[in-house]
């Protein structure tokens, strides 16, 4: 039972990802600068080994990312003021406006999805998110 569900949700879940990103056309960012961005938005400052960590990736490879995104005034690398060998990454307003615009965009589009359903149904796809987060959050 529990082995069928998840491969369900598993499947679920990427599909509606997949779906929901055809609206990111906008936003011009490939999914790694995308996650990245969206840790540094919704997350905050962080130091670029912390980075590497969240996305598991090398901090080479974050490096690389945040190089891009930085080139494209979306965010910025300081050094920090108790480590000068530490470099934090913080996402800029711009970069702060393009995630919430594509975000938005991706939540209407799930919402379109959603629209004529059932109340019921609508209450249970609310209950299986709550508890999803809950259990990520663990």
């Amino acid at each position: 039972m529990v082995n069928d569900t998840a491969n369900l949700l598993h499947s679920a879940t990427l599909h509606l990802l997949r779906h929901a990103r055809t609206v990111d056309v906008g936003m011009d960012l490939d999914g790694p600068r995308a996650s990245l961005l969206s840790v540094l938005v919704f997350g905050g400052p962080q130091q670029v080994t912390r980075l590497a960590e969240i996305e598991q990736v090398s901090p080479p490879a974050v490096t690389k990312l945040v190089t891009a995104l930085e080139a494209a005034g979306l965010v910025s690398r300081a050094r920090s003021t108790d480590d000068r060998r530490v470099v934090v990454v913080s996402a800029t307003t711009a970069g702060r406006r393009l995630l919430h615009k594509g975000r938005a965009a991706r939540v209407r589009e799930i919402a379109r999805l959603l629209r004529g359903l059932p109340e019921r149904d609508l209450a249970t796809l609310r209950r299986a998110a709550v508890i999803i987060d809950r259990v990520l959050a663990r």
